[in-house]
């Protein structure tokens, strides 16, 4: 069972996900948060494994709570997915770096939504192919040069190539048949890479892909 907190000051935006999200075999609403202090304490006291958390909110908002919730060694499990109004919100791109799993428009398909949930419990951020290669693009245009590439001497050949496919937006599949490779092989070199480098998730190793130098703006495919 797949145990999500949600967090968003609009009492109707919460009503309409738990109507979803309980109506399903595989997901429950462990509790809400009508702030960033309320979800944080949320989350420690319950450790759910998805919180959907808006971006603004009162008393403490969706981007510091998620820097609380991903800097906390003991919450290492918790899956966060930030909700905005708008797709490429300038708080998602610092939401990334602080540890986010990836994020949702709020008014995006019922559908989208519950493979989005099922995805990030799966390590398979960042959600939408479309989407991610938008924010990646934009992400790519704001970051800053890259840093010294030395995390990347740990790492096989084959797993910088890894690395350099996720950087760019694609899925696990779409590597698979990049490399002609299978599926599962694909998933077991990237899981390898990102334990490797301590990423949190797929997300934060597209990040470090941009920030190694590994892959650079202009490269979307």
């Amino acid at each position: 069972m797949i145990r999500v907190l949600l967090a968003d000051d609009q009492s109707l935006v919460r009503a309409g996900f738990r109507a979803l999200l309980d109506a399903q075999p595989d997901i429950e609403v462990a509790a809400e948060a009508a702030d960033g202090e309320e979800a944080v304490r949320r989350v420690r006291e319950l450790r759910p494994d998805v919180v959907l958390m808006d971006i603004r909110m009162p008393a403490l908002d969706g981007l510091a709570a998620t820097r609380r919730v991903t800097g906390d060694p003991d919450l290492g499990d918790v899956k966060v997915v930030m909700l905005t109004t708008f797709e490429l919100d300038e708080y998602v791109f610092e939401a990334i770096r602080s540890g986010a799993s990836g994020f949702l428009v709020k008014d995006t398909e019922p559908d989208e939504l519950l493979r989005a949930v099922r995805a990030v419990v799966a390590g398979d951020a960042l959600l939408s192919p479309g989407v991610t290669r938008r924010l990646i693009a934009e992400f790519a245009a704001r970051s800053k040069e890259p840093a010294a590439a030395d995390a990347l001497a740990r790492l096989t050949e084959r797993e910088r190539e890894v690395m350099a496919l996720v950087g760019i937006g694609l899925s696990n599949e779409e590597i698979a048949r990049r490399l002609v490779v299978s599926p599962l092989t694909a998933k077991t070199h990237v899981s390898r890479t990102m334990v490797k480098l301590g990423a949190r998730d797929r997300a934060q190793l597209v990040v470090l892909a941009y920030e190694s130098g590994l892959v650079r703006p202009g490269w979307l495919g």
